[in-house]
């Protein structure tokens, strides 16, 4: 029997813990957690709107340099995904349509990279 595996959290390296926050919340991800546990240990947990994984950013979560991860999140509409990063002052990229499904790309105040994908089939889906 194969052991069922869940990512459920994804480190985000930042350099401005609130300025990140506030920039997640203003393109829709729900703040699940934010909590100070020591003078060097803060934890902001941050979910985008309907998935099952989260990203956390905080001081002293990861020793990853700012600016160096990146995501990729599956969307059901690129267009419709950029248009709300466009309507939150987020810069997007034009849609870039691949074999593979269609992509628009944007960065986090950062520089985290993110693709949003949009699979227009899937095998056995």
């Amino acid at each position: 029997m194969t052991a069922t595996w869940k990512i459920e959290l994804i480190p985000v390296p930042v350099t401005d813990v609130d300025r990140a926050k506030a920039f997640y919340e203003k393109i829709g991800f729900a703040a699940d957690h934010d909590h100070d546990m020591s003078e060097k240990l803060r934890f902001v947990q941050l979910t985008p709107p309907g998935s099952a994984c989260s990203i956390v950013l905080g001081q002293g979560i990861t020793e990853m340099k700012p600016g160096t991860q990146e995501i990729q999140v599956v969307v059901p509409d690129a267009h419709a995904a950029r248009q709300q990063l466009l309507d939150a002052g987020v810069s997007a990229s034009d849609i870039d349509v691949q074999p593979w499904g269609t992509f628009v790309y944007f960065r986090d105040p950062d520089g985290n990279s993110w693709s949003l994908q949009a699979i227009d089939t899937r095998p056995n889906g």
